[in-house]
């Protein structure tokens, strides 16, 4: 039986990161990861959200793939992980993701 992938996060596309991170820790119980003007990282207790800017990423949801290689398909990250994007049948990304 082949094991269960894991969510990682879901990224959703906001207008300016610090005040979205604001917005979110003033109005939920999440601490920040990471954040920059570019990118920013939330953890909520069952899954993280990623609040990204239009120019740096899709809004998608990543799943955790171990299997993941560097190669010319995959992008090494500012914190060490490796993806790639994916598609689903309906045009939807996916981004799959090992630390």
């Amino acid at each position: 039986m082949n094991k269960l992938e894991n969510i990682d996060h879901i990224a959703i596309q906001v207008k300016n990161i610090k005040k979205s991170v604001k917005w979110y820790t003033d109005n939920y119980n999440c601490k920040v990861i990471y954040s920059d003007d570019t990118w920013g990282f939330l953890q909520f207790e069952n899954i993280k959200l990623a609040l990204v800017t239009n120019s740096e990423h899709p809004p998608h949801f990543a799943i955790l793939d171990e299997k993941i290689k560097l190669d010319s398909s995959t992008v090494k990250h500012r914190d060490g992980s490796v993806s790639k994007y994916i598609k689903d049948l309906d045009g939807n990304f996916i981004e799959l993701i090992k630390y």
